[in-house]
């Protein structure tokens, strides 16, 4: 496989690197993602994050695992270890199922780069097309309020929410954004303040919990967030504290957009209740670690309910941009997500 390069992911002399994104944005440092048992601890450490660039660093280890000489056997376990490490996000499951498809093929080797490094091809496209149906909702002045990272750290291009908010921003309809700091991991605070500051975009870091007063002050004009899963009907599982978000927004008759490509989607699965939710580490909550070190400020002992992403029910939800165009609510009640039959 040829060299590659995304703002997270490099392949270099037939390896795989990825950005460490738990060391952002004090350090930019590039982690070793050799073996499937590296790339699942990154996974698990959310040093690698991201539902759609979690897909794309499985398929791609799995394209130069085979060029390394594993065989078809050996490939199929990895595929299977790699499909179980992030449940939640369904885009790592879509993009295994067509690595899967490569790996039947007979001349498999050159089948799963193929079908690797098309995927990190489509996911700059899907990007690209998210961007522009996103944009064409954004009024001109407009003051955003976003949850989590959904910019180029957490793709393959320019982002889907994240994305969104920049090109409209380039459009000139973005006046600032309100960035939640996203707790336990900060991942608002670590990485989308980093890429809004990188693009030259007016942004204020609040506390998760400082959003309803803004709502409030009526300062806030729209939300738009990203999703590492979407129902058969419309429910949105995505980062912690986008539930909340939304129950706000309907309160104070604020827009809520979700922005993701049609890879996030998952027709099998009926609805938010059918989503299985990662429950994460207790030390995220009772303390925080980082480039500094580690602080601890709950008691030792301390009982902790963590869960990496909660469910945000269709009825909250403004209008689903997806690469395909903007679908609304009414087409989700008439079924738009539903299995063709």
């Amino acid at each position: 496989m040829h060299n590659l390069k995304t703002t997270s992911l490099e392949v270099r002399d037939n390896q795989l690197w990825i950005l460490d994104q738990q060391a952002l944005p004090q350090q930019k440092n590039w982690l070793p993602a050799h073996t499937v048992g590296q790339l699942v601890s990154h996974i698990h450490a959310l040093s690698v994050r991201g539902a759609p660039l979690i897909g794309l660093s499985a398929s791609l280890l799995l394209a130069l695992l085979a060029e390394q000489g594993l065989t078809k056997p050996q490939l199929a376990e990895a595929l299977e270890t790699l499909r179980a490490s992030r449940p939640t996000a369904v885009n790592l499951m879509n993009n295994l199922d067509r690595m899967k498809q490569a790996l039947a093929q007979e001349n498999f080797v050159a089948a799963l780069g193929e079908e690797a490094l098309r995927l990190v091809a489509e996911d700059k496209v899907l990007c690209d097309n998210i961007a522009r149906a996103g944009a064409a909702l954004v009024k001109p002045g407009s003051r955003l309020l976003t949850h989590c990272n959904t910019g180029g750290l957490a793709t393959a291009g320019v982002g889907t929410a994240l994305g969104v908010i920049q090109r409209a921003f380039n459009e000139g309809h973005v006046a600032s954004v309100w960035v939640d700091e996203t707790r336990p991991l900060l991942q608002g605070g670590r990485l989308t303040a980093w890429e809004l500051g990188e693009l030259g975009i007016p942004y204020r870091l609040i506390c998760d919990s400082m959003a309803a007063s803004l709502m409030a002050k009526k300062q806030v004009d729209a939300i738009w967030v990203g999703a590492d899963r979407i129902a058969a009907n419309g429910d949105v599982a995505n980062k912690i504290g986008t539930y909340s978000l939304a129950v706000l927004a309907h309160y104070h008759d604020i827009p809520f957009y979700v922005a993701a490509p049609h890879t996030t989607l998952d027709r099998n699965c009926p609805n938010g209740e059918a989503i299985p939710i990662e429950q994460r580490a207790a030390g995220e909550v009772t303390g925080v670690t980082g480039s500094f070190g580690s602080v601890h400020w709950a008691p030792e002992n301390a009982t902790v309910y963590n869960p990496a992403f909660d469910v945000t029910p269709a009825e909250l939800i403004s209008g689903w941009i997806l690469d395909t165009g903007v679908v609304t609510p009414k087409q989700v009640r008439d079924g738009v997500f539903l299995p063709q039959k």
